[in-house]
C-alpha cells in the first residue's frame, strides 16, 4: 500500500467532494415526504396481512379444538 502525504490525501479529498451533486432542498422535502408515506403504506399492508392471517388461523384452529 503507497503512502500519500496528508496534506495531498486532504486535497484530492476536498477536489473529490467538489465533484458531488448535492441534492436541493425540495428534492430533500420530496424524498423524505415519499419515504414517510411508502412507510405508512407498508405498515398497513403488514398489519392486514397480519390480521388476515391471524384470523385465520385462528378460524382453523377453533373448528379443530
Amino acid at each position: 500500500m503507497a503512502w500519500t502525504n496528508p496534506l495531498t490525501f486532504m486535497q484530492q479529498v476536498r477536489a473529490e467532494t467538489a465533484k458531488v451533486s448535492w441534492p436541493t432542498r425540495r428534492e430533500v422535502g420530496v424524498s423524505t415526504i415519499m419515504v414517510l408515506v411508502l412507510t405508512g403504506l407498508t405498515a398497513v399492508f403488514f398489519f392486514a396481512v397480519d390480521l388476515l392471517i391471524r384470523t385465520g388461523l385462528g378460524a382453523l384452529l377453533g373448528f379443530v379444538s
